[in-house]
């Protein structure tokens, strides 16, 4: 049998990872567009939320396309999208064209991620679809480990804005092999041998132009909850994303050169842990465990974790000891970050990819809030402040997860409903 999902499994990494090199180098960038302009934190907080505001707007949107038209057209149309206006980035010399130019290039990665859920579903069997999830996720945490050493080497050598342009070269380039290789369905790529294409249809979701049943999905207490664990889960990732080296360099006193490799230690952890919870969750799935156990454990385990150490890192006096524990905070939420990418296709089935759209979009939207709210706690109250907050809406989270009860489909009492 071939082992071809798994080399585009590979592929779909790569697409994570320029997406989340993409988002990092305008955060390591940050230091030196507030030098150019003259912004404060305020004005970078909001220029953050202009990029989630856009990627928000569409996930929802992005999970219906990648149902309709399938994840073939959708992620090849989304990584050229977000590709130009990553270039683009480097031109604007106002505040409102730089805004417009980070909420277009949101827009444009938006799709991307639901469209990835329609892809695992189609691609794999129900036995292999967290570890397939832990491919999509790390290679989304592994762009911030390596984003700030290569930003911080092309900004002093070609200056700040050469990062976008030749980024903006490389998201071309990926989303070419993307369209070129990757198929719609296992049947449909030369690549895949008959017991292949067996093995997967066999325990892999049938695609099909279909539109989810959103008023019973809206009705569903699972469908809430989890959209307000993401949002939670979200919330503190991307504040780690938007501020960590301006932290660093603020609060820690860290050197440009080395924030770079400082700010890479959390998500180096958090991309290790991904692929473990996903490797471990499908094990335990196989030897029996209940899917409400293995996703409900590990989505709450890295929650609780997180908000205890992201306070031990508020209050270290050290800046190593600082980092240790913003390293074990960030890697904590592995867990949860695999548990529900993972639960998207446990409860939502066929129609995963809009169940992962209203999961993102409300992730999105801790997006939108975390780099204004941040930036007004640390502005008002100082960095300490800002980061005991944070730590505390894991709290918030941990209930949620409670209610998300992976073992039920809403799929299947959505057709019922309608039947």
């Amino acid at each position: 049998m071939t082992k071809t999902r798994w080399w585009f499994a590979w592929l779909m990494f790569l697409v994570s990872f320029v997406s989340y090199m993409d988002r990092v180098n305008f955060s390591v960038a940050t230091p030196e567009i507030m030098k150019e302009f003259g912004y404060g934190k305020m004005e970078i907080g909001w220029l953050q939320t202009a990029f989630f505001a856009g990627y928000a707007l569409m996930q929802i949107p992005g999970g219906m396309l990648a149902e309709y038209f399938g994840h073939r057209r959708v992620v090849s149309g989304s990584v050229l999208w977000w590709s130009v206006f990553t270039a683009l980035t480097a031109v604007p010399s106002s505040f409102a064209g730089l805004a417009t130019v980070r909420c277009l290039f949101g827009m444009g990665e938006g799709p991307v991620y639901p469209a990835f859920n329609n892809f695992i579903g189609r691609w794999f069997p129900s036995g292999e679809k967290a570890r397939a999830s832990s491919f999509l996720l790390s290679g989304s945490f592994i762009g911030p480990v390596f984003g700030p050493a290569i930003t911080v080497a092309l900004m002093l050598a070609l200056g700040w804005r050469s990062v976008f342009f030749i980024f903006g070269v490389v998201g071309v380039l990926v989303a070419f092999l993307w369209y070129r290789y990757v198929k719609e369905k296992p049947g449909q790529s030369p690549l895949v041998n008959a017991a292949e294409k067996e093995y997967i249809e066999a325990g892999a979701v049938a695609g099909g132009k279909k539109m989810a049943p959103w008023s019973a999905f809206m009705r569903s207490r699972q469908f809430w909850a989890i959209g307000i664990q993401y949002f939670i889960t979200d919330y503190i990732m991307f504040v780690f994303l938007a501020w960590l080296p301006l932290y660093l360099m603020e609060a820690q006193k860290f050197s440009l050169q080395k924030m770079g490799w400082a700010a890479a230690l959390p998500w180096a952890m958090l991309c290790g842990l991904t692929f473990l919870a996903g490797y471990i969750s499908d094990r335990m799935v196989a030897a029996g465990v209940s899917k409400n156990k293995a996703r409900t454990v590990f989505g709450i385990a890295g929650l609780l974790v997180c908000c205890v150490t992201l306070y031990f890192a508020a209050t270290a006096g050290e800046p190593w000891q600082n980092v240790l524990w913003l390293t074990v905070s960030l890697g904590s939420l592995g867990f949860t970050f695999n548990a529900s990418w993972a639960a998207c296709h446990d409860i939502g089935g066929a129609y995963a990819g809009s169940v992962a759209g209203w999961m993102n979009f409300w992730g999105n939207v801790g997006g939108v809030l975390a780099p204004i709210v941040t930036a007004w706690i640390a502005t008002t109250y100082g960095w300490q402040a800002a980061i005991t907050f944070t730590s505390l809406t894991a709290l918030v989270g941990v209930a949620a997860w409670i209610m998300v009860k992976p073992d039920q489909s809403i799929q299947n009492i959505a057709e019922k409903q309608a039947g």
